[in-house]
């Protein structure tokens, strides 16, 4: 019925067929081999792992939790440094010479009985101390002789030199005024304003140059911004000194002239209800070159002997009741408690060891109010370890909170003038002071010390160390930081 052809073709198709039927076979075979094999590993991987799971290896947790114990979890990483400046900058202006150089020039006319050039040499420093100071008994010398390098003459009303040149080396001070957050005015009013204080000068020579400085300031670009109240200045003199509201009362009418309603005011002694009004310390005679002088001193007042109960630097003054007569009496006629260094005339004027020495010698230090409420002596009886005894609240009252803190009873005495003037005995009031007491008064003196120090600039081995001055401009940037972030919060509500 077929050709050749088709039987061929026929006969090929069954050949394929049957090789492929062999193929499926063995691949069918091959494929239920790989499935038991799998089956078997799955099953062994299960029993293994049921095993060790409730049979761990013996060394496995302990070795991990040897090597936790051994080793020491990693220090954590450094606390970065507080930034400086990051309350902003402040820019100094350049004043017109007259203003604050050619007062120093001029030195000699500052005062119509003495020079002043010494005050105000050296950068407000004044002059060096010669040597260590001999004591007056002649036992070896007043402080450790390394260190009396680090002592000078500094005047009392030296601040507004002291200040100015410390801004002008200052890490915040800018140069660029439109980046400044506040602005320094370097004017010497409190030199500037005692030269006309003691003599007959007429109330308009006393605010001269104080007139001419504000309209100075009130020209520059800057002050218009802000009205001022981004300004700040230095007073190297108590506030009262600035507050005149009669032509004949005493000082300059600087304070209260309508161009400074906005300045913020640092002066060594403030009025306690004036918010624009900073304390300041008064500049002692210590001023360290190194962290480690001013920790030497702090060593030295905390182990000296003391040997006398208190002391009484000052002068008897000519007038009917003065309370420092009263003092002075007192302390004369306890001389076996209490040590008296006379200041009359100009004894103490430029400086002396036996002050020192004496507040180093006694556990306490009179403190009456001389021209005005504060006194330089308060700093430099506590710079000796020496405890101050207060008799006008005001005295110590709402000043210097920044420096000393806003507890004076934690490291000074207050004993009111009346029950003094009425009979009480100041030595009684103080020996009734245990020596527990007197212990913890006297550190937390020492713990103040290096807060109220104006420190030599001439070094720079000093670290993060921050001396009176540093607290002062930190503390000046902060309020402006704090016042310009309340100014925008209440522009914000405003507009919403």
């Amino acid at each position: 019925m077929f050709d050749r052809n088709e039987q061929q073709s026929q006969k090929k198709p069954k050949n394929l067929s049957s090789k492929y039927t062999s193929n499926l076979v063995f691949a069918r075979l091959v494929l239920c081999r790989c499935l038991q094999l799998l089956i078997i590993f799955l099953l062994f991987q299960s029993f293994i792992l049921s095993y060790f799971s409730s049979n761990p290896p013996k060394h496995a947790v302990p070795i991990r939790e040897s090597v936790e114990e051994a080793t020491e979890p990693p220090p954590p990483p450094p606390t970065p440094p507080e930034p400086r400046c990051d309350a902003g900058r402040f820019y100094v202006y350049e004043l017109p010479e007259v203003f604050n150089r050619e007062i120093l020039v001029n030195c000699g006319d500052l005062d119509p009985w003495h020079s002043r050039c010494n005050a105000v040499s050296n950068g407000g420093l004044g002059p060096r101390a010669t040597g260590p100071g001999r004591r007056t008994d002649g036992h070896g010398s007043v402080v450790p002789e390394n260190l009396s390098s680090a002592w000078y003459w500094t005047d009392m009303f030296a601040g507004e030199i002291i200040y100015h040149e410390r801004m002008l080396r200052h890490e915040c001070r800018t140069a660029s005024p439109e980046y400044a957050a506040a602005f320094y005015i370097p004017f010497y009013a409190g030199l500037a304003v005692a030269k006309y204080l003691f003599t007959n000068y007429t109330a308009k020579d006393r605010d001269r140059q104080c007139q001419m400085l504000l309209r100075w300031v009130a020209a520059q670009p800057y002050w218009a911004r802000s009205n001022g109240s981004d300004h700040f200045i230095m007073l190297g003199r108590m506030t009262w000194d600035f507050r005149r509201w009669k032509d004949g009362d005493w000082g300059s009418s600087f304070v209260n002239m309508p161009l400074m309603k906005n300045i913020l005011r640092l002066s060594v002694e403030k009025d306690p209800w004036d918010q624009l009004e900073i304390s300041v310390p008064y500049p002692t005679g210590f001023h360290p070159k190194s962290k480690s002088e001013l920790n030497q001193w702090l060593g030295f007042v905390q182990a000296h002997k003391r040997h006398n109960l208190f002391t009484f630097v000052g002068a008897k003054r000519p007038l009917e009741g003065d309370f420092r007569t009263i003092l002075w009496n007192h302390c004369h006629n306890e001389s076996g408690s209490c040590r008296v260094v006379d200041c009359s005339g100009t004894r103490c004027y430029d400086g002396t060891w036996e002050i020192l020495e004496s507040f180093l010698d006694s556990d306490f230090c009179l403190q009456p109010r001389g021209d005005a409420h504060t006194r330089k002596s308060t700093f430099d009886c506590m710079l000796a370890g020496s405890i101050p005894v207060f008799f006008w609240r005001r005295s110590i009252k709402y000043q210097y909170e920044w420096f000393l803190g806003d507890e004076p009873d934690d490291f000074s005495v207050f004993i009111d003038r009346r029950a003094v003037r009425n009979g009480t005995s100041v030595r009684k009031v103080l020996e009734g002071y245990s020596r527990d007491k007197i212990k913890k008064m006297r550190e937390r003196i020492i713990d103040s010390i290096p807060k109220f120090v104006y420190r030599n600039t001439s070094s720079d081995e000093f670290g993060d160390y921050r001396d009176a001055f540093d607290i002062t401009i930190d503390g000046v940037l902060r309020m402006f930081k704090e016042q310009k972030g309340s100014m925008n919060a209440t522009i914000g509500v405003i507009k919403s």
